[in-house]
């Protein structure tokens, strides 16, 4: 069992190619328990975007703040605080943030998709 809170949480910046601005938080992961899942909280600040990729691993997601766009498949999606997507493996994807204020998500991935 865990129970925490967001802000008592450290940000991991992430880096790489093709990735600006974003941090993320594992919330919850096989390490506190929930075996073969992780949910995390990614933060992209504005301007901030994740990479433009594929992997075989699907994720669903919910936006928790602000609003961005997700790129699927070829097509951009506009989110927004309340707006969830299921990105399946496979699919070409990318969170941005086009606003002047933070954009955050949740994630939750199977476990080999926080490696």
């Amino acid at each position: 069992m865990i129970v925490g809170h967001v802000n008592e949480l450290a940000g991991i910046p992430m880096q790489g190619a093709g990735i600006q601005g974003a941090t993320k938080k594992v919330l919850v992961s096989p390490k506190e328990g929930w075996e073969g899942w992780t949910m995390r909280l990614f933060a992209l600040e504005p301007g901030g975007f994740t990479p433009r990729h594929t992997h075989d691993w699907p994720h669903i997601n919910y936006i928790v703040s602000g609003e961005g766009t997700l790129h699927l498949d070829g097509q951009d999606y506009v989110l927004k605080e309340g707006a969830y997507a299921y990105v399946p493996g496979g699919a070409l994807h990318q969170f941005r943030n086009h606003s002047g204020k933070e954009f955050s998500f949740l994630c939750i991935v199977p476990e080999e998709g926080d490696k």
